[in-house]
């Protein structure tokens, strides 16, 4: 009986296996590869191995800079690959990356492969930064293959000096995991599921709505954001945002003042995380992701697939997705005034907007199908390991 080649996926959250490469994992081991998921222990873990049906390894791995907790994980780490023997370890997330490309260097395994699907070190400045740098390098250092999940992020870690040109690629054309259009399809969603969230959430028939989902940080834009609103709706008053994630004060709050607008003024809606989004996209009008950072975002794609056109920055992955004035609009990082306008915009000019419309879906069909993207990894690694 041929032995089946070992593969281990590396995150630093489980919410990361389940979200980020969902399906993913099950789909290697039908074509044969011997899979596990390593992630920190959670109940979300368990479900990533019923669901994936893999095996998996609980590993505590903290998303902040902990230098003893950091190499306690890469002792487990290192452990784990000795004791499996992988010929693959394939990482994601910033902290895994770190950890599990240092361990599987020591360890010994022949491919060591890590995705790249952001860098928070974009936006990071002073001696925070210059840490961020050394680790990053020193991830890309430890790896045999690294590859950015957009074009323009390639080009960022090639402008930084990162790394050589030859052990960087990207596959397909762009994205970690692709996007499952059979779910993210708007024919699901019934006008009965529709107005009744509608009805939930206290939007009313002729309410215009935006529609954010993500983590409730900074980094996302969301100051921008919620001033631009706050703003356009003391002028306009049939116009509701939601909110669709999870705050995360710890690790990159808001500022004071935006939490305060957030919770006084009526018309902005948090609905906190929500497992099944699509309903969110499927009432919205528009949706805003004015983002300071990314890789390649599962949102847009998302929102895409869903036939709704977003308001979104001009960074890597973003620009990928969506093309000015074809499928959305295009505007500067950190530039509120620019948001506030599109905002205002696509407000007083629905029947552009229904345009764009048309071009959405078409779009993530033709280019970003999930299968695909699973077949040219699953491509990569056979002519990796032979």
């Amino acid at each position: 009986m041929t032995k089946k080649t070992k593969l281990i996926r590396v995150t630093t959250v489980p919410q990361s296996l389940r979200g980020l490469l969902g399906g993913q994992l099950n789909f290697m081991s039908k074509l044969g590869y011997d899979v596990i998921g390593v992630s920190s222990p959670s109940e979300i873990l368990e479900e990533v191995k019923r669901n994936e049906e893999i095996e998996v390894v609980g590993i505590p791995m903290t998303r902040t800079i902990s230098p003893i907790k950091d190499l306690q994980s890469l002792f487990r780490l290192y452990r784990l690959f000795k004791k499996e023997k992988p010929e693959i370890v394939h990482s994601h997330t910033p902290k895994a990356g770190i950890l599990s490309m240092l361990a599987a260097k020591l360890a010994g395994v022949p491919f060591r492969l890590h995705t790249v699907a952001g860098m928070p070190l974009l936006v990071a400045k002073g001696k925070k930064r210059k840490i961020l740098n050394f680790v990053e390098k020193l991830t890309y250092k430890c790896a045999t293959k690294v590859y950015p999940n957009s074009y323009g992020l390639a080009n960022i870690i090639l402008d930084l000096d990162f790394i050589k040109k030859e052990k960087l690629k990207v596959i397909g054309k762009g994205s970690s995991n692709g996007i499952d259009t059979s779910y993210f399809n708007p024919d699901l969603i019934s006008s009965e599921q529709k107005s009744s969230l509608r009805q939930k959430l206290g939007i009313h028939k002729d309410d215009y709505v935006y529609v954010y989902v993500g983590r409730i940080v900074k980094d996302k834009g969301i100051n921008e954001l919620i001033s631009s609103f706050n703003l356009i709706n003391k002028k306009v008053k049939n116009v509701k945002l939601v909110l669709v994630g999870s705050f995360e004060k710890h690790l990159d709050p808001l500022k004071p003042h935006v939490e305060q607008i957030i919770e006084t003024n009526e018309n902005i809606i948090t609905t906190g995380f929500q497992k099944d989004v699509r309903p969110y996209f499927a009432i919205a009008d528009i949706f805003t992701f004015p983002t300071y950072r990314e890789g390649f975002p599962n949102v847009l794609m998302q929102s895409c697939a869903m036939g709704i056109p977003s308001i979104t920055t001009n960074i890597n992955g973003c620009n990928e997705i969506i093309t000015n004035n074809i499928n959305g609009f295009i505007i500067e990082p950190q530039n509120e005034e620019q948001l506030k306008e599109k905002m205002l915009y696509v407000y007083e000019n629905s029947h552009i907007i229904k345009k764009f419309k048309l071009n959405c879906r078409a779009h993530i069909v033709a280019n970003y199908e999930r299968k695909y993207i699973w077949s040219e990894i699953g491509k990569e690694y056979k002519q990796l390991i032979n």
